[in-house]
């Protein structure tokens, strides 16, 4: 018994301690818990911080992706606009419409036309020009001689051996010459009446100058673009008859009156004519922006100036409306919208060909040169064959011409990288419409080579039609030499007064007629009026 009691109390110490160490167990393990809770709330604290963290992180990503995009479109535009401004840099007049005066002296260019082969100077079988004796001089100076140059003797008695002329070409002493026209005045002994004779028409004012003062101020002014002041400096250190800057614009008024008659039948011509040419090009104005256009053929000029450059103004002009025959021109888009026949000026075509070939290497650029140069070369024999009927090529010739220009024109446009996809703007408003998409200079002139493939092969068709637009690139250039000779003109009397009186001297040239004597005979009221 005592034992089960001892046994019983062992019992209960050991479960006490059990109990003991167990209370400890959860006591530490409440701890630990609390711990771990704690450690639960901060890495709650760090997941949330994290979560914070990372949004940011996100949204900084997607704001350098959308940074990323904008830099790179930008770096594309930069490096479109330098391509773009390293091409302007390279245009010049052998590879583009820019005129040679805008080459300066930096660039050595190189001309489109092809070396001849020939030496410089006179060819074999040239007649050359040079002074001749006359007949009939209108001086003669006579150098007598007294005494022998040897010995010294007297040769006043002795006969002339023979004479050695040398003749001087020079121009006499200028000088104003004064006629003084009188009229008669008579009283009739029958009727008492009394009669003046009449004074003829350049001579109906008391003082007045000539019409060969007239016609040598229009020569110097509009022929060859001297400036008003300098028309006076001429005059004063030429004849000692300095004239004032309002006669010179006179002179010029009644010029420009004088050839009315002109101008009307010149228009008639070139909307009747066959072939004609067609250009435009700007200038200045009382300070304000003009437009030159040029209208001609081979042996008609007429100039007009409006302040629109496109067909409004052509249709006020009033050629290019009523013309039905071959217009040529360089693919100014008003020109297109007229009913009549187009040719192209290839000589822009050429150029523009030469750019690609040289900046953007493209093969198919120096085959459609050498095709165009090939045609006008059979062509030109053809016109100088004795074949007066031949009008055009021969129609197997012309499409076998007309062959390869399909096939250049279908290769390349196969191997002509194509236009990027249009940019999205869905976000933009729905009113607001995408206008074309740019497209390669490449490709736009292959466009037009296959659009246009009649106008740009016209002089193939018809030998009437030139191979470019040179005639009217000559015409419109004088508005260029006479703004930088002259400046700008300060009044439009005085530009309409240059438009037709260099219109008129243009055709007298064309025609092979002295424009001195051209511009006389306009000022008598006999002007030049081409056949």
């Amino acid at each position: 018994m005592a034992k089960q009691k001892q046994k019983f109390e062992v019992s209960k110490k050991n479960q006490a301690r059990l109990i003991q160490q167990l209370q400890k167990e959860n006591a530490s393990l409440e701890k630990e818990k609390s711990s771990l809770e704690k450690e639960k709330a901060s890495l709650e604290k760090e997941k949330s911080s994290l979560d914070k963290e990372n949004a940011s992180l996100e949204k900084e990503k997607s704001s350098l992706e959308k940074e990323k995009a904008e830099l790179k479109k930008e770096n594309e535009e930069l490096k479109n606009q330098i391509n773009s401004l390293r091409e302007q840099l390279n245009k010049d007049s052998h590879n583009s419409s820019k005129p040679p005066s805008s080459d300066g002296f930096k660039k050595k260019i190189k001309s489109l036309r092809e070396s001849s082969g020939k030496k410089p100077g006179g060819q074999p079988g040239h007649v050359g020009h040079t002074l001749e004796m006359v007949e009939n001089p209108d001086h003669i100076t006579v150098y007598e001689i007294d005494k022998c140059e040897k010995c010294g003797y007297s040769l006043d008695s002795e006969g002339i051996f023979n004479v050695e002329s040398h003749q001087v070409f020079d121009i006499p002493v200028l000088k104003i010459e004064v006629t003084e026209h009188q009229a008669e005045r008579k009283r009739c002994p029958k009727c008492g009446a009394m009669n003046k004779a009449k004074f003829p028409p350049q001579a109906s004012n008391i003082v007045q100058y000539g019409e060969r003062i007239n016609s040598l101020i229009s020569y110097l002014s509009n022929y060859q673009l001297i400036p008003l002041e300098r028309v006076k400096e001429f005059f004063g250190d030429l004849i000692n008859h300095p004239l004032s800057k309002a006669t010179v614009i006179e002179m010029n008024r009644k010029t420009h009156e004088a050839l009315q008659l002109f101008e009307q039948t010149a228009k008639d011509k070139i909307i009747n004519s066959s072939v004609a040419h067609a250009d435009e090009s700007g200038f200045y104005c009382e300070n304000k922006r003009q437009w030159l256009h040029c209208a001609s053929t081979n042996t008609i000029t007429h100039y007009q100036f409006h302040p629109k450059r496109g067909k409004e103004a052509m249709d006020e002009i009033g050629i290019l409306p009523y013309f039905k025959g071959v217009l040529i021109h360089d693919f100014w888009t008003p020109y297109l919208k007229y009913s009549c026949a187009h040719g192209l000026c290839n000589a822009h075509h050429l150029r523009e060909l030469v750019f690609l070939i040289e900046e953007k290497n493209c093969s198919w650029a120096s085959d459609m040169k050498k095709l165009l140069l090939e045609i006008k070369e059979t062509v030109d024999q053809e016109k100088t064959k004795p074949n007066p009927n031949v009008e055009s090529l021969e129609v197997k010739d012309i499409k076998e011409f007309e062959h390869r220009y399909d096939e250049i024109i279908e290769q390349a446009i196969e191997a002509e990288p194509k236009p990027p996809p249009p940019p999205d703007h869905s976000d933009l408003p729905k009113k607001k419409k995408r206008g074309r998409q740019k497209k390669s200079k490449s490709l736009n002139l292959l466009e037009r080579f296959k659009k246009h493939k009649e106008k740009v092969l016209a002089f193939m068709y018809n030998f009437e039609v030139p191979f470019d637009n040179n005639q009217g690139e000559r015409d419109i250039r004088m508005i260029k030499l006479q703004q930088k000779i002259s400046g700008t003109f300060r009044t439009t009397k005085g530009a309409s007064s240059f438009c037709r009186i260099r219109a008129y001297i243009s055709t007298a040239r064309k025609n092979g007629i002295n424009v001195f004597k051209a511009i006389n005979d306009a000022i008598r009221g006999q002007p030049f009026i081409p056949i």
